[in-house]
């Protein structure tokens, strides 16, 4: 997606995608970080903010999956936290049915200059507190947001999973330098589908995302990716895939703690 300053425009792209996957024959779609707005200004999606469980973008999330009958990993959602001038980025999952299922709050908080370009996520989002992979009929699926694929101990603490998340909107300097690197460094170590939808484009305010949505398999190969503009990016997730891998190279049972 190249998600705009306003929410309900943005909840209607992401609508017409969803529809499209499921559509094509998708049981699971992910949509990409801050998918409900990229705005002018970063606190522009603290004004979005929700309490947790009921508001337009969770009730979109809820009927998009009940009504498409998928599941759907919502990107980041703008929940509510204690302090008024920040929020929880919050990677929300809801299964088939429309019932949420889990809730992620990114924990690592974005801060980079380079130049003119400038981010300091923490100035408008808390972090989170604890990492989390859930059970699913697709396999155990692990949950991060964008700058958390930098930390390889975050998904090293769920143990042995089939895909891990990142939805995304990475700045163009830093994916032109890592966001391949990164993506396929945690599929291989991981021995785990990465899944990775991306804001990619240039947003109101003239903010450009570097996009290149991803899907990458458990050898590290690149099944699928589009590099920007709105679109379906779409694989199929072969859990004998990841057990062929495994076998092959068992990376898991090889471990030794230090």
């Amino acid at each position: 997606m190249v998600s705009g300053p306003q929410i309900g425009p943005n909840l209607a792209v992401a609508e017409r995608l969803i529809a499209q996957a499921a559509a094509d024959g998708a049981r699971l779609v992910a949509l990409p970080e801050n998918f409900y707005i990229i705005g002018r200004h970063e606190a522009d999606k603290v004004k979005a903010r929700e309490p947790d469980g009921s508001g337009p973008i969770q009730d979109f999330l809820a009927r998009a999956a009940r009504t498409h009958r998928v599941w759907i990993v919502g990107g980041t959602a703008p929940i509510a936290c204690a302090d008024p001038e920040r929020i929880r980025s919050a990677c929300l999952v809801f299964d088939d049915s429309g019932r949420r299922v889990a809730r992620y709050d990114k924990m690592h908080l974005f801060r980079f200059a380079a130049g003119e370009e400038r981010y300091d996520e923490t100035r408008t989002v808390e972090h989170g507190t604890a990492p989390l992979a859930i059970s699913s009929p697709f396999g155990r699926l692990a949950l991060s947001v964008c700058y958390d694929v930098r930390y390889p101990e975050l998904y090293r603490a769920l143990g042995v999973f089939d895909a891990l998340f990142v939805p995304s909107a990475f700045t163009v300097p830093t994916g032109a330098a890592h966001w391949e690197t990164l993506l396929r460094a945690r599929a291989i170590e991981n021995q785990a589908y990465v899944v990775a939808p991306a804001q990619g484009g240039v947003h109101a305010g003239g903010r450009r995302t570097y996009g290149h949505t991803m899907i990458v398999d458990p050898w590290g190969e690149i099944l699928a990716q589009q590099a920007e503009g709105e679109g379906i990016v779409a694989a199929e997730m072969d859990l004998e895939r990841i057990r062929e891998v495994q076998s092959s190279l068992p990376a898991h049972a090889n471990r030794r703690m230090h």
